[in-house]
């Protein structure tokens, strides 16, 4: 590994270049970020997953700037062009924009202008030229270059030739694409405007048909939406900066006296500058800020797929599903405490009260014959009826009641993995058995699903899908992990997110235990097919088995570790699972005296917190949550009332809330608190329960307006800081963003323009 890159990512990242290259190693010997971060303390000093992650992305930044650098060197050597000197800039340059600059003078180039001039045999003058010389005369010069058959009849298309070539090298300047490109990022401007005839086609883009903002305050969301009209032919979009001021700037720099030869330099600079340097800048800079709005987005929607997977588990529960509806009826389904499907039915609560009779009985029949424990009651269509109807039937007081979100359900049900679980069920089936699921372990079902689906990102489908990808499957891999995974009872979708395993080898574990039966104790594992040591070491640690013999198999404590643990319980005079059970025992040992060079305080720390509490869920502890009975529906609301409510998104510009009423309402960043708020997920997450005033309700269009404010500004939702721009988006759609000049007190409105409808599914 380069030392030196250690020592930039160590700077960086303000860590010590002995952990950058610790975690380096380890990644290379084919260690995960969740097994270094948990099993590996010693060797990183304690580095947690964000950073391993950072060390990780970093060092691949850092070998693709290598492979770009040796791709360069390589064409310049083919072409001859290589020098020591500039073997040592390829070498030396720091960053990929460094090296490209680097490269832009020798970089293959089409005939272009100057190298048409330069055929011409006009590269001399152009020196002349550049010496800006203030006695030259300029006619006489140029006169001993006309050759008519090099197509240069005349002195003024000899300058124009000269100028072309000056031009071309200004374009090429290392120094004056970094005053230029320094120039964009501080005083550019996003400038948006309506491609001609677009008005009825694009009216949801109508904000942005005369809109121009800072490009360095320009917020990700709004610059998404910009771009998303651009790349549907509603909105021409530019970044733009003051010609004036960037013409100065170069001129400052290869303008020297005022001679007639400057004077030919000066009117280079100013080609130079329109022709080829501000178009390539632009470009530049419109990538550079769709990756930092595609950056900011990918956190967004990691953050909240974050919270939405490690929200708390019911458990292993008989549970009953309901996937409600009107007119196809409601979809029932029976699982048992492991999610098998025992039985399923449809009921029809809501079309006749015969019908609700043969429901009810239908539901209490089902409750008792499979012994339910908890009903889960899909949060889509008829849903709150749906609730209302099964809370009124005279259910036993143990059984709980738990709206449960269904968002990507439908997606589920038709999926692949669906139908290899249940090849015989038809999709309704299958999206109850995942509302059921849903509510015995967020985690385990919602696994099965690519994670856009799921509905709390943010501009999702725009963004690199390359990044995305891996952001959120950091996610993913992340949480599945900090919870562990039952060894017998995990799907393949799940168990493909451990550590060191992947799809095939979850498949093989599956056939494994398929065809032996269940797994009793982790070394079994090695009997997997393909499942080396490595993959075993990586892990082992995160899988569980409940009923195994050795009862630290059940915990987070790895292999490895066993003989120390035995070593511990027998120093003490017990078995271990006695040390499990009895705290006193555990207050015995002296973890200073099992340090040795590979083991330190803190794994030992983890192993006697595991020993404490083994296999312990990281997840909150589960809450039965209600909406607020009566309001069922938009026209129940009034304004002023006070409502709790589940946190469904949060985004750059605010949160929507599930207030029961198949319509989410909009908590604006302006109204979360009583102090100002930066940033919505520092007072918010995914799932979070709250409570809300309703400040705003329009039938008409389907929007409401939310409060979390101690005593919000009902009907007038104008902040008191007198920021009227209201929020800027919605997951995957458009919303207005209101002039500075031009207060409004509808601000969610345009938040809302498109709906922050309940999906159904």
């Amino acid at each position: 590994m380069n030392q030196a890159y250690i020592e930039q990512i160590a700077k960086e990242l303000n860590i010590r270049p002995q952990q950058v290259a610790a975690v380096g190693k380890l990644l290379e010997e084919g260690g995960t970020v969740p097994f270094i971060a948990r099993y590996r303390k010693e060797a990183t000093d304690t580095l947690d997953e964000v950073a391993i992650t950072a060390i990780r992305d970093r060092l691949g930044e850092l070998a693709s700037l290598d492979q770009r650098r040796q791709t360069i060197l390589k064409s310049l050597e083919e072409r001859s062009l290589l020098t020591d000197a500039l073997k040592a800039a390829v070498m030396e340059a720091p960053t990929l924009t460094k090296l490209e600059d680097i490269f832009q003078p020798y970089r293959p180039k089409r005939r272009t202008r100057a190298i048409i001039a330069k055929e011409a045999g006009l590269e001399p003058l152009a020196d002349l030229l550049n010496e800006q010389s203030g006695n030259l005369d300029l006619a006489a010069e140029a006169r001993k270059f006309i050759d008519s058959e090099k197509g240069i009849e005349d002195e003024e298309q000899a300058l124009a030739g000269a100028r072309d070539i000056i031009a071309e090298r200004v374009s090429d300047s290392p120094e004056a694409r970094g005053k230029l490109r320094n120039l964009f990022q501080k005083t550019g401007e996003i400038k948006s405007t309506m491609i001609r005839g677009k008005e009825a086609e694009g009216a949801k883009f109508k904000d942005y048909f005369d809109w121009k903002e800072p490009l360095a305050k320009i917020p990700s969301h709004r610059l998404l939406a910009i771009r998303r009209g651009e790349s549907e032919t509603i909105l021409m979009m530019r970044i733009v900066v003051d010609d004036e001021r960037a013409c100065s700037e170069l001129e400052s720099q290869f303008v020297r006296g005022h001679g007639p030869a400057s004077e030919q330099i000066r009117l280079a600079v100013k080609d130079g500058y329109k022709r080829l340097l501000c178009p390539a800048i632009e470009v530049e800079t419109r990538l550079n800020s769709k990756k930092l709005a595609d950056v900011e987005a990918i956190r967004v929607f990691a953050d909240n797929l974050s919270e939405l997977l490690m929200s708390p588990a019911l458990g292993q529960k008989n549970v009953l599903g309901i996937d409600p509806g009107f007119r196809s009826g409601c979809k029932v389904v029976c699982l048992d405490a492991q999610g098998k499907l025992l039985h399923n039915d449809v009921i029809y609560p809501t079309i006749s009260g015969s019908q609700v009779k043969v429901a009810a009985d239908t539901i209490l029949g089902l409750c008792a014959r499979f012994k339910i424990e908890a009903i889960a009651i899909g949060n889509g269509t008829a849903s709150r009826e749906t609730e209302t109807f099964v809370r009124a039937i005279g259910l036993p007081k143990h059984i709980l009641v738990v709206m449960v979100s269904e968002s990507g359900a439908s997606i589920y049900s038709a999926s692949e993995v669906a139908r290899e679980e249940f090849p015989n069920e038809d999709l309704t089936v299958r999206g109850a058995v995942s509302i059921g699921r849903r509510l015995m372990d967020p985690l385990a079902e919602l696994v099965k699903l690519d994670p856009k689906s799921i509905g709390v990102g943010q501009y999702q489908h725009d963004v690199d899908q390359v990044l995305l990808k891996q952001g959120l499957d950091d996610v993913v891999v992340s949480c599945v992990n900090r919870v562990g995974v039952e060894l017998n009872t995990a799907s393949r979708q799940l168990l493909s997110y451990v550590s060191g395993l992947g799809p095939q080898l979850a498949g093989n574990i599956i056939t494994h235990r398929n065809e032996n039966g269940p797994f009793k104790s982790r070394t079994e594992l090695k009997k997997v097919a393909r499942l080396g040591p490595k993959a075993f070491e990586q892990a082992a640690g995160f899988l569980r088995i409940r009923e195994a013999k050795n009862p630290l198999d059940a915990s987070a404590v790895h292999p490895e570790r066993y003989r120390l643990v035995e070593q511990m319980a027998k120093d003490v005079g017990c078995k271990v699972v006695d040390l499990m059970r009895d705290a006193s025992l555990r207050q015995k040992i002296d973890l200073k005296k099992y340090v040795t060079d590979e083991v330190g305080l803190p794994t030992l720390t983890d192993i006697l917190q595991e020993l404490t509490k083994p296999g312990r869920d990281p997840r909150k502890q589960f809450e039965v949550f209600s909406f607020q009975d009566g309001v069922e529906k938009m026209e129940d609301l009034e304004v002023g009332m006070k409502l709790p409510g589940i946190v469904t998104n949060v985004t750059a510009f605010g949160a929507f809330v599930d207030i029961g009423v198949h319509q989410d309402g909009l908590v604006h960043v302006s109204q979360l608190a009583d102090k100002f708020v930066s940033n919505p997920a520092e007072i918010v997450k995914v799932q979070q329960k709250v409570q809300v005033t309703v400040t705003e309700v329009d039938l008409a269009r389907k929007r409401i307006a939310l409060s979390m404010r101690a005593q919000p500004e009902l009907g007038d939702t104008r902040t008191s800081r007198g920021d009227s721009k209201g929020p800027r988006n919605q997951p995957n759609r458009v919303h207005r963003p209101a002039k500075k000049s031009e207060p409004t007190n509808d601000w969610f409105s345009s938040a809302l323009d498109k709906g922050a409808k309940r999906k159904s599914r």
